[in-house]
C-alpha cells in the first residue's frame, strides 16, 4: 500500500478521519435519509418477544418437516431456490499452487484474472512489503520481469526509513519487542474491466488494515477502504501485473462496534491466517 494515498504506486496508506454522530432527537434522519423509529415501550418490549417467538418456532417447524428431504429430487412448488452462483466461488481449480509463498497457477480466463488479482492484492497489502529482501521476492514474483525491475527501485525509496519510523518500524521493518505490526488486504469483491485472452483489466475492492498493536504503540491498527486496479498479462504460464493504481472508497458508514484492546488484536492476527480468494 502507500505511504500516500494520492500516489498509484501500488503501496497500502491509511488516512485519519473524523467521525460524527448526529443527533437522534424527535424528526432526526440517519445518514442514509431514513427516519429514525422511537425506542419501543415495555409494551411493544413484550409483543416484539412474543413475536419473536412465533417466528423462531415456525423455523424450527418448517425445519422439521424438511429434514429427510432428498435434496436430489425436483420441486413443483411456487417457491424457488436462492441462486447459489451469488455466494459460491465459480471456476475449476483456479488456483493450483504456491510460488514463493503466494498462490499461482491461475486459469487463463477471466475468473483466473480475478483470483490473481484478489491474491496480488493480498501480497502486495501484507507485513512482507515493508522489509527488502521480501518486497524484491513479493514483486519478482507476481509483476511481469519488465515491470518488477522498474518498480523495484521506486518502491524501496516509497518504504523509506522515514516512512518505517512514522509506522513504528526499525530501519528494517521490524516492530519493537513486545509489539505486533498489522498489515492486511481483505479483498471484497473484484470487477472486470477489460479482457481478451492474454490482457485483463481487473478491479479488486478492498478493506485494508495497518498499525501497530501494542501497549506502547503512538499508531493504533485502523482500517480503510479502496480500490485496487490491476493491469494483468498472461506471462510465462500465468497472470502477472504489467501496471496498477489506486483509488480511495467505496468506504461504508462506519459501525458503532467498540474498538478492541491492542492485545485482542495481536492474538487475533496471530491466530486468525489470511484466505487464497479465486473467483
Amino acid at each position: 500500500m502507500s505511504p500516500d494515498d494520492d500516489r498509484n504506486d501500488g503501496l497500502f496508506g491509511g488516512s485519519g478521519e473524523t467521525r460524527t454522530r448526529l443527533p437522534e432527537g424527535e424528526g432526526g434522519d440517519d445518514v442514509y435519509g431514513a427516519r429514525r423509529s422511537p425506542r419501543p415501550g415495555r409494551g411493544s418490549s413484550r409483543s416484539l418477544v412474543t413475536v419473536v417467538g412465533v417466528v423462531v418456532l415456525l423455523i424450527a417447524a418448517i425445519a422439521f418437516a424438511n429434514r429427510g428431504g432428498d435434496d436430489s429430487s425436483s420441486s413443483d412448488g411456487d417457491g424457488k431456490k436462492p441462486d447459489a452462483s451469488s455466494t459460491a466461488a465459480t471456476g475449476e481449480k483456479p488456483v493450483r499452487g504456491k510460488n514463493g509463498g503466494i498462490p499461482s497457477g491461475y486459469a487463463h480466463d477471466e475468473q483466473g484474472a480475478q483470483s490473481a488479482a484478489s491474491n496480488y492484492a493480498v501480497a502486495l497489502g501484507g507485513t512482507g512489503m515493508f522489509k527488502v529482501d521480501s518486497r524484491h521476492g513479493i514483486v519478482d514474483t507476481i509483476y511481469t520481469p519488465a515491470a518488477a525491475a522498474k518498480l523495484k527501485g521506486p518502491m524501496d525509496d516509497a518504504y523509506s526509513t522515514k516512512f518505517l519510523e512514522t509506522l513504528g518500524l526499525d530501519a528494517k521493518g521490524n516492530p519493537p519487542q513486545g509489539s505486533t505490526f498489522v498489515s492486511r488486504t481483505v479483498p471484497v469483491g473484484t470487477k472486470v474491466l477489460k479482457y481478451n485472452n492474454d490482457e485483463a483489466e481487473i478491479s479488486v475492492w478492498y478493506m485494508g488494515i495497518l498499525g501497530m498493536s501494542g501497549q506502547r504503540s503512538t499508531n493504533p491498527v485502523s482500517s480503510t477502504w479502496q480500490t485496487w486496479t490491476f493491469t494483468l498479462r498472461w506471462s510465462d504460464g500465468d497472470w502477472r501485473i504489467t501496471a496498477d493504481s489506486q483509488k480511495s472508497g467505496p468506504t461504508p458508514v462506519p459501525g458503532d462496534d467498540r474498538a478492541s484492546a491492542s492485545d485482542d488484536i495481536s492474538k487475533a492476527i496471530e491466530e486468525y491466517g489470511g484466505f487464497t480468494y479465486a473467483r
